[in-house]
């Protein structure tokens, strides 16, 4: 959409009024993880997917459960397993005795929301069911093309420290990602309200026991979708994110920097960040604060960088020093 059609300040802090509203009543029951909660909206909003990473029992799983109570939508959820086929997620044909003729049954995948749990639990063959959906948002099976929901969006899980069993997301599969959100564990002060929670009948095997409700109609995320396109992006940032991009690839700890589409996915981020901030325009520190989770599985760090403990996260830092910020 072009910037014919302006977005108003007041248009965007009404949008962002409810939107914090949305992330607050998330966080009430995700104690503890707001730059996550955060980071989810931004990729609700910019209508792309997220890869949540976390040790087991971060509330992962939870944090993508809750939102999908607080917006009005349809959910599905997948839990991939080493036996799990490309068909038990898309779909299959099947024959219909009384008209004799091949009917399509649609997969889980066909949801407005899609919980990917233990994403990396799946061979590679079932993992890449997913690349066209996130991709092109449609399906073939058999030779028919399906399309998916317009709000398709996937929140992924996966361990980072359980190998065994496990099958890592190949470059392809991860560039597709918008973001990749890193979970870590709570504060001491958060836990102890976490157990104050159970106490008074909290049950994260129930949803009914969240407490919250639903702030966004399918209709209002469209719109709010349709409003992030509208949020204004000045040249001089445009090329702050492209430099900051190009900056990855010129790093000698990094084999493998990152692709134009990146520069696209933290102009689009970016963008929502602002919005969810109520404002119309996006400023320098909303690129530098999503930086890293933009970039840092979209980069490979050199073996000699590995062998020396270098972090991805580390390489996307330096980048970020690296580069003038438009003033």
């Amino acid at each position: 959409m072009s910037n014919a059609t302006n977005l108003s300040p007041e248009a965007a802090q009404q949008v962002g009024e409810k939107l914090r509203q949305l992330a607050d009543q998330i966080s009430s029951v995700v104690l503890g993880q707001g730059e996550a909660v955060e980071q989810m909206l931004v990729a609700l909003l910019a209508g792309g997917h997220a890869l949540i990473e976390g040790v087991p029992g971060t509330a992962k799983t939870l944090a993508i459960r809750t939102l999908t109570r607080c917006v009005d939508a349809k959910y599905s959820r997948i839990q991939f397993t080493p036996d799990l086929m490309p068909t038990d997620v898309t779909g299959v044909n099947v024959l219909n005795e009384v008209k004799r003729e091949f009917e399509f049954r649609a997969g889980p995948i066909f949801a407005d929301i899609l919980l990917a749990d233990e994403i990396n639990r799946a061979p590679a063959k079932t993992q890449s069911s997913l690349l066209e959906a996130m991709a092109e948002s449609q399906v073939t099976v058999d030779g028919t093309t399906h399309k998916l929901s317009k709000l398709f969006t996937v929140f992924a899980t996966q361990n980072p420290v359980e190998y065994e069993g496990t099958y890592p997301l190949p470059e392809a599969q991860l560039d597709r990602f918008l973001l990749k959100i890193a979970v870590d564990y709570p504060s001491e002060e958060t836990e102890v309200g976490i157990l104050d929670r159970y106490a008074e009948g909290f049950d994260s095997a129930e949803p009914d026991s969240f407490g919250v409700e639903a702030q966004l109609s399918s209709q209002d995320l469209i719109g709010m979708r349709q409003m992030t396109r509208l949020v204004r992006v000045e040249p001089e940032l445009r090329s702050y994110i492209t430099a900051l991009v190009r900056r990855t690839r010129q790093d000698a700890n990094l084999f493998l920097g990152a692709s134009p589409r990146a520069v696209v996915a933290l102009f689009r981020a970016s963008q929502a960040k602002a919005l969810l901030e109520g404002r119309d325009y996006v400023t320098p520190d909303d690129v530098k604060e999503l930086a890293i989770a933009i970039l840092r599985h979209r980069v490979i760090l050199a073996p000699e960088a590995q062998v020396d403990g270098i972090s991805a996260d580390s390489r996307i830092e330096g980048a970020i020093a690296a580069v003038p910020a438009p003033k």
